[in-house]
């Protein structure tokens, strides 16, 4: 396996220093790297990761107050939405969530957004990172803050704390894996060529869904490339199709509504 970039973190004025600092502390990072292919930037707007060098794209950080999460929040159908009808969401039905694969988050802060709890799981540090400070600066906003709260993330490996789960287990388990995307969009392409550096593809997968099968109470969801094959293993009970993506759908027990 080829070894990461090198990252350093850095204040974009002096009274980020303070936090630059502890950040750099937390992830094990240096503040100065004269050869850093990529830095994790504070300012005023937060966290931020920005690929260096020349024609760079602008940076990627989390924000569920404005933007591609704000508009969805205002303006995405609801419940009607694919994901929330693959999830199981119904009148009196909001079931709990495990999302095994939370990435930046939007997801999650869709379906938080439709009344659910969830546990968010991101393996890869620097990722968590951004969505730990998206989340801490959304808790400042009186309008999102009651929907962060139903957003709990865990940093580390989900294979293992699926193994290791503590608690009542999730009704749902929804998985979105990495995979070599070929949306046109400029907002995806940019993050990609950020995280593909970090995170790679999930080449366990099917692990992945094994366990996530063996934990979920009701049932667990990939989100795949609407052409691609299902992940390896247990068929999908069925699929939501949509026009660049799916939701394949493994059921285990029926949802009902909570009395």
């Amino acid at each position: 396996m080829s070894s990461l970039p090198v990252v350093r973190v850095e204040a974009l004025a002096p009274q980020y220093a303070e936090q630059a600092s502890s950040w750099a502390s937390r992830l094990g990072l240096p503040l100065q790297a004269d050869h850093a292919e990529f830095a994790l930037q504070l300012d005023e707007t937060g966290l931020q990761l920005q690929l260096l060098g020349p024609q760079a794209p602008g940076p990627v950080r989390v924000d569920f107050l404005e933007g591609g999460a704000a508009h969805r929040r205002q303006f995405g159908g609801g419940s009607g939405q694919m994901i929330a009808k693959a999830v199981g969401i119904q009148p009196g039905i909001r079931p709990s969530i495990l999302d095994a694969t939370a990435g930046l988050g939007r997801d999650a802060f869709v379906l938080a957004t439709l009344g659910c709890d969830l546990v968010m799981i991101e393996r890869q540090p620097l990722i968590a990172a951004l969505l730990e400070d998206g989340l801490a600066r959304a808790r400042n906003d009186m309008e999102v803050r009651t929907i962060v709260e139903r957003m709990h993330l865990r940093q580390g490996n989900a294979i293992e704390l699926m193994v290791d789960w503590q608690g009542e287990p999730p009704q749902v388990i929804y998985l979105d894996p990495m995979f070599p995307h070929r949306e046109k969009s400029a907002l995806v392409k940019k993050e990609m060529r950020l995280f593909r550096p970090f995170v790679g593809d999930d080449l366990d997968a099917d692990t992945l869904l094994v366990q996530a099968l063996a934990l979920a109470t009701h049932r667990v969801v990939v989100k795949r490339p609407r052409k691609a094959p299902a992940i390896g293993g247990a068929k999908p009970g069925y699929s939501l199709e949509g026009k660049s993506s799916r939701y394949d759908i493994y059921p285990k027990k029926k949802l009902t509504p909570s009395v």
